[in-house]
């Protein structure tokens, strides 16, 4: 098998300096409205930030893969003497929480990085920079170009059992309609 450099873009989130502002949901969300821009709903919003009143704790998490089915794991994490629950943390969409789900067709959320745009506009708007912007270069394994072809239809029929074809072909027709 070939390797390749490969470019791994991902957004590093510092605790410290998030002071809840919540600039990152509001301009993820009208980024990702249709028409683009057109509105603000912060459902939409492929980032959320996660609060403590008590203690004034802040923490941004972005949404990442779609998980099928609950993780077994239900760490604790103690931050400033709080406790919290994994699922306050956890980046994927999943059956068990509402978190990261298009909020009129209940589908996956996932973090695109603000695709067409020269920076993720969650990094280029946190005016605190508690959200940066870390790429980096990594060696991987060239895939193999059908390996990719089943991981898609894999994908594909997992959310077709999942939302019902119906469902999956008018979100593609909005997708369609919006680029």
């Amino acid at each position: 098998m070939k390797k390749h450099t490969k470019t791994i873009k991902t957004i590093k989130i510092d605790v410290d300096k998030c002071n809840g502002c919540r600039a990152c949901e509001v301009v993820c969300s009208s980024f990702h409205a249709m028409p683009k821009y057109s509105s603000n709903n912060p459902a939409r919003s492929r980032i959320r930030v996660i609060h403590e009143p008590l203690r004034d704790v802040y923490v941004p998490v972005y949404a990442g893969d779609y998980a099928v089915a609950e993780c077994a794991g239900r760490d604790k994490y103690i931050i400033d003497g709080k406790e919290y629950d994994e699922c306050a943390f956890c980046r994927a969409a999943c059956p068990s929480r509402e978190e990261f789900k298009e909020p009129d067709s209940g589908l996956p959320l996932k973090c695109d990085m603000c695709e067409g745009e020269d920076e993720p506009l969650c990094v280029k708007w946190c005016l605190v920079d508690a959200l940066t912007l870390e790429v980096r270069e990594e060696e991987v394994d060239e895939p193999d170009a059908r390996g990719e072809e089943i991981e898609f239809e894999a994908g594909l029929e997992s959310l077709v059992n999942r939302f019902g074809i119906d469902k999956i072909a008018d979100m593609v027709a909005q997708l369609a309609k919006k680029k």
